[in-house]
């Protein structure tokens, strides 16, 4: 064997799966290295992908031409569509998956793409010269060389788990920490921190009281994550709900403190918006219950997964607390909850194509950026990916800007405003979020990547169909004229009130009792064009009349999202001296040397950078 690569992965997670499918769908030689081949893709707490926005970032990491859509449509025991009683920007796509199975179909895939090698191995070190990446060393002692080096090491950088006041080395529960890198890196001037996570117990389902839990079923709908899949292949199966009791809060009360949270055993800062049960009842005090979500580990397994009950108190803490909750009073779990700590890297310290500022040629995507999240990570993975194959052959940068993607978001808050707790996407993070939906990741992204060679051609082709019936739905919509007297005994059976002057179905789509399925009913060409189309028709009529009805809010959008990319076209870098720059605030001095921003955009997306700072830049610059 030849230890020679364009592009070297480190770490098999959902970030290290991507960046390596992506990477050898280009083009690029590239080496996997995962300590532990039979985890790859493992989900080390819930096993479910999606959510709020992070259901988006997946379908647009399908659209792209990655795989994390496909492997959860192949092995989803639920899905649901999330805030579906909001507006289509807010639906979000949600799936619970067999845990095993989710892992040996990452697997299938990566041991059957061209151009990728996977080594079952730990890296120890990051070869640089001149300030370089140039490789890595493996504890095998294996040197491997490569262009571009892609760190997706997880929580396994110096890794320490916590069980009350048990602390345990490890990446993982029963898997080891990962030593020496974090040094061999932070030594060339990369900045480090710690931060903190958490997992619930996992309980034994033959101790359950079911009966007394409620019921969440799933739903039969023709919605899936990937763009390329249209079936379920695993049995469909529910989640289950209770709440805690005052009971149970004094059990945990009186175990906090053993607490590594509350008694300085942990002194980084963990997500604030997935808080552990002993965090809930120190910040909501109040609060005499809070819901927890009883989830399926698998297909087939007795395990569950205790979704809202994250926790690092003592084992018998949890095992007592639970044990008050009545359809858990005869509780037996396979694990406790534990906490774990890591090491990640300032974020601030990359370009928006993940590559370090410092180190050239590393890339760093997941969890060592300060995120947490399986979709968070594989969607910086798939960049970094790009990227890095990008640079192995000469190839300009990919980036992504807000008003693409949710993964241009997303790296936009990390390399132009830092973390200081772990980064979790939501809705409410993207300006542009009715530009951003869940049902439109195709249009956006699937053309842009098949330029750069990563979406394949049956991809693309699916989406040219996809996009012609649409357009064929809409401008039908746009053209057909309606009459009073032939549309108004529909109108009056479908509950809205009748027309008095005729107008064109375009219009009428958008009362929100109106549907383009219902109003087929009394429109025959309508009705004959949307039953002509064969594949896929729920999904190209959900997608069309979210473009009809939701037209006038997409197009105001659209222009304030041009506006900006004006500021997003005005480079800055290299050409002012911030330090010397007396005109602008101390702060604005500092940060904006420190970060050094491509565009004027990014200096004004900087914490501390005001408007009349950049006004003093378009002056400066004579704009």
């Amino acid at each position: 064997m030849k230890f020679d690569y364009d592009v070297i992965v480190i770490g098999g997670g959902h970030a290290g799966c991507e960046a390596a499918a992506a990477s050898a769908n280009m083009g690029a030689r590239t080496c996997l290295i995962t300590m532990d081949m039979n985890k790859i893709g493992q989900m080390s707490c819930n096993p479910a992908v999606g959510g709020i926005a992070k259901g988006q970032i997946v379908r647009e990491i399908d659209a792209l031409g990655g795989f994390m859509g496909i492997v959860t449509d192949r092995t989803a025991i639920q899905f649901r569509m999330l805030n579906r009683s909001k507006g289509p920007a807010m639906w979000s796509p949600r799936a619970q998956c067999d845990r095993g199975k989710f892992i040996w179909a990452w697997r299938e895939i990566l041991e059957n793409t061209p151009n990728l090698h996977i080594w079952q191995d730990q890296v120890k070190e990051l070869l640089v010269e001149n300030g370089v990446a140039t490789g890595v060393k493996t504890y095998f002692d294996v040197v491997f060389h490569a262009h571009c080096v892609i760190l997706t090491a997880g929580t396994f950088l110096n890794g320490l788990m916590h069980i009350g006041r048990t602390q345990l080395p490890g990446g993982r529960i029963a898997e080891p920490p990962s030593y020496h890198l974090t040094e061999s890196i932070a030594r060339h001037g990369v900045t480090h921190g710690r931060m903190k996570t958490g997992t619930p117990v996992r309980i034994d389902g033959r101790s359950v009281h079911f009966d007394e839990l409620e019921i969440q079923e799933g739903e039969q709908s023709y919605h899936h994550f990937s763009f390329m899949e249209n079936n379920r292949r695993l049995q469909q199966l529910p989640c289950w709900t209770c709440f805690t009791n005052p009971a149970v809060h004094e059990v945990l009360r009186n175990g906090l403190p053993d607490s590594p949270l509350y008694n300085g055993q942990i002194k980084s800062i963990g997500p604030r918006y997935c808080p552990s049960i002993e965090t809930k009842l120190v910040t909501f005090p109040e609060r005499d219950q809070h819901q927890l979500f009883l989830e399926p580990e698998g297909e087939s397994t007795q395990e569950y997964y205790l979704n809202g009950f994250s926790s690092s108190l003592p084992l018998h803490i949890q095992i007592e607390a639970l044990k008050k909750i009545p359809a858990f009073r005869d509780l037996a779990i396979y694990r406790p909850g534990y906490a774990i700590e890591y090491d990640y890297f300032d974020p601030t310290q990359l370009k928006h194509t993940l590559e370090s500022k410092i180190i050239s040629n590393l890339f760093l995507a997941g969890q060592v950026n300060g995120t947490t999240g399986y979709e968070e990570a594989a969607g910086q993975g798939i960049v970094a990916g790009i990227n890095a194959a990008l640079k192995c052959n000469g190839g300009e940068p990919f980036i992504m800007h807000r008003d693409e993607s949710y993964i241009g978001v997303l790296i936009d808050d990390l390399v132009t405003k830092g973390v200081d707790e772990p980064y979790r996407m939501f809705t409410s993070r993207a300006e542009y979020r009715i530009l951003l939906r869940q049902d439109d990741a195709d249009a956006r992204l699937t053309e842009r990547s098949y330029k750069l060679g990563l979406a394949q051609r049956e991809r693309y082709d699916l989406w040219l169909t996809k996009k012609e019936a649409i357009h064929r739905i809409v401008d039908f919509c746009e053209h057909f004229s309606l009459k009073p007297a032939l549309i108004n005994p529909g109108l009056e059976s479908l509950g809205t009130t009748p027309l008095k002057y005729g107008c064109k179905l375009f219009d009428l789509i958008n009362r929100p009792q109106i549907t383009l399925r219902n109003i087929s009913t009394y429109i025959q060409p309508l009705h004959t064009l949307l039953n002509s189309i064969t594949d896929r028709q729920d999904e190209i009529i959900e997608a069309a009349e979210v473009l009809i009805k939701y037209h006038g809010y997409i197009n105001r959008e659209r222009v304030i999202a041009d506006k900006m990319q004006r500021l997003e076209n005005i480079k800055i870098k290299g050409k002012f001296n911030y330090r010397e720059m007396n005109s602008l605030s101390t702060e604005a001095r500092q940060k904006l040397e420190k970060i050094d921003p491509d565009t004027l955009a990014q200096a004004g997306r900087i914490p501390g950078v005001s408007p009349s700072d950049i006004n003093v830049l378009l002056v400066l610059l004579g704009r």
